[in-house]
């Protein structure tokens, strides 16, 4: 029963992935406009019926390939040893999202090409940011176990975890508009820059 379960909840995923992908490329071919229900279904190889058990509109589908890819950070949190120290299974953990091993170059362009796609809509920008809500909820609740504080009533574990997500959609803004720069060294920088408290930058010399 176990086994069915989890081959069930694997299937279920997939083909959640698979439309968001379908989802995905209709966006970045022919803009939001041209996505439907209908169009989308057809791509991933199921019926419109199956996508309206996933997805509410092809707003949702289309940012779920980052919406999902976001999640990712809470099961990549909740791996990370216990001892370690809280704002560094942040990093780590949204660096395994951003930088995972073996990605393929096709999702890469993919991802680019969403992010432009997204910025250019607000309806899509609402969708993305609506869908990382209940996300970063889980992370406050990771934070609050590994810290010994109390979601329900402490800003800390919300303070930090919002600040993790400011800084992952920050460097993922500037690197989708400069996708030549080290995306593990802009995201290195940003969580350096959190973590020592957003020091104000030197000022630059006097103009002679």
């Amino acid at each position: 029963m176990t086994v069915e379960l989890g081959l069930r909840e694997r299937k279920k995923a997939a083909t959640r992935a698979a439309l968001g992908r379908a989802a995905a490329l209709l966006a970045v071919r022919h803009g939001t406009e041209g996505v439907t229900v209908e169009a989308v279904a057809a791509e991933a190889g199921v019926s419109p019926r199956t996508f309206h058990n996933y997805f509410a509109g092809k707003e949702e589908a289309i940012v779920s390939v980052l919406t999902d890819g976001a999640r990712a950070i809470v099961d990549g949190l909740r791996a990370r040893p216990a001892g370690e120290d809280v704002r560094e299974s942040l990093r780590q953990a949204v660096r395994g999202v951003l930088l995972p091993a073996g990605r393929e170059p096709d999702d890469l362009a993919l991802t680019l090409a969403l992010l432009r796609v997204v910025k250019a809509d607000p309806a899509l920008v609402a969708g993305q940011l609506g869908g990382l809500v209940q996300t970063q909820r889980e992370i406050a609740e990771i934070i609050a176990a590994r810290t010994g504080t109390d979601a329900a009533r402490d800003p800390y574990p919300h303070l930090l975890g919002g600040a993790a997500a400011l800084a992952m959609r920050t460097v993922v803004d500037l690197w989708s508009d400069r996708p030549h720069r080290d995306l593990g060294g802009l995201l290195d920088e940003a969580f350096a820059l959190l973590w020592a408290g957003l020091p104000a930058p030197a000022a630059p010399p006097p103009e002679p």
